[in-house]
């Protein structure tokens, strides 16, 4: 059970030492502790100062509630009380969502990674439309989307893409997007008009930095080879594709975009890194919360989470229970609605997880 008064307090009290620490001269002389004191403060905050406006509101809702007693004031005090209750709710499910533990890799960028599944060359152009779906999204929003390594086929589709997309709290806003993307559609290759199911998986990788990845090169296996494109032609005429084995894990990853040997072998290890990092993410909730991710919204990929419906023009997803009736708006990027209804639902299954206000 959440207290909320007592979390408050103990944030109050915690931010006034913070504060305290950064008036002290000598935690300047080292930059790293300083920003880490600073950085801790500025998360604090925004729950002190809500809790401020709560306990403020609580003396004021026991005020009203003694004008009850008195015969002059009772009207008054009946018109503000139940107004008072509504904004107390309010700013408890505001504080609550500022208690419950962040995750530390919102604000990373990621490496988005889509799959053409069940469905053979209908799963490879749905692919693409999702794939072209994120990058207007992140045109949207202001972000960076880079391609790194891209299997395409001869019809326009996609086999398989690893992109890389940075900006503002690029994980924090698609990391709900892992698992199955289902299509219901008449292909166009299909002549009696039948609809046909195709599924197309995606991953949400946080980006991981060296520090977070640490990579013996006596575990990596590094394979130059010649590039190859469609049908098995020769794109380049040196050895510039790159392949990296990560031994201990098994894990495969291949660049063969650029010409430039040097760039595959840094694609393939910024990819190579997500993956472990991804990996051993995925590992530790396991440990601490199988039970939960067995419920709906675990976002494993094998889980269906979306349908993409073309004669009805709709999408739902299926752990929020949101549809939405604007599917040629989704695919040209306009996903907040979706985005939305989705956060708000596993915001939720978090407050559940952690308990009910007191």
């Amino acid at each position: 059970m959440l207290d909320l008064s007592e979390r408050i307090a103990d944030a109050t009290a915690r931010a006034a030492q913070l504060e305290e620490k950064l008036a002290d001269p000598a935690l300047a002389r080292s930059a790293p502790e300083y920003a880490r004191v600073a950085k801790e403060l500025s998360s604090l905050r925004p729950l002190v100062e809500a809790g401020g406006r709560y306990q403020a509101l609580v003396v004021e809702i026991r005020d009203t509630r003694e004008m009850l007693e008195d015969e002059e004031m009772r009207e008054l005090a009946e018109t503000e009380l139940p107004e008072l209750l509504e904004r107390r709710e309010a700013l408890e499910k505001e504080i609550v969502e500022l208690i419950l533990p962040k995750d530390p890799n919102d604000e990373k960028n990621v490496l988005l990674e889509i799959r053409s599944g069940a469905g053979g060359e209908e799963a490879a152009l749905f692919a693409a439309d999702l794939f072209r779906m994120y990058a207007r999204y992140a045109e949207r929003r202001g972000w960076k989307i880079e391609p790194l390594s891209m299997s395409e086929t001869g019809s326009g589709g996609i086999k398989e893409i690893v992109a890389s997309v940075s900006g503002q709290c690029v994980y924090g806003r698609l990391k709900y997007e892992r698992g199955v993307h289902r299509v219901q559609r008449v292909p166009v290759t299909e002549s009696a008009g039948r609809i046909h199911t195709s599924t197309v998986t995606v991953a949400v990788m946080p980006e991981a930095e060296e520090v977070d990845v640490h990579l013996d090169p006596k575990d990596l296996r590094v394979d130059v080879f010649r590039s190859s494109g469609p049908g098995g032609q020769s794109v380049n005429t040196t050895d510039s594709a790159v392949r990296v084995t990560h031994l201990p894990s098994g894990i495969v990853v291949q660049c063969q975009d650029e010409k430039s040997q040097h760039k595959n072998k840094a694609r393939a290890m910024k990819i190579l890194r997500a993956r472990l990092f991804e990996a051993e993410a995925q590992r530790l909730a396991d440990e601490r919360a199988s039970e939960r991710r067995s419920q709906v919204g675990s976002g494993d990929r094998s889980e269906k989470i979306r349908t993409y419906n073309f004669p009805q023009s709709r999408v739902t997803d299926h752990r929020a229970g949101v549809t939405v009736h604007q599917l040629e708006a989704i695919l040209d990027g306009e996903l907040e609605e979706l985005f939305d209804g989705v956060h708000t639902y596993m915001s939720g299954e978090r407050k559940k997880e952690a308990g009910a206000v007191t």
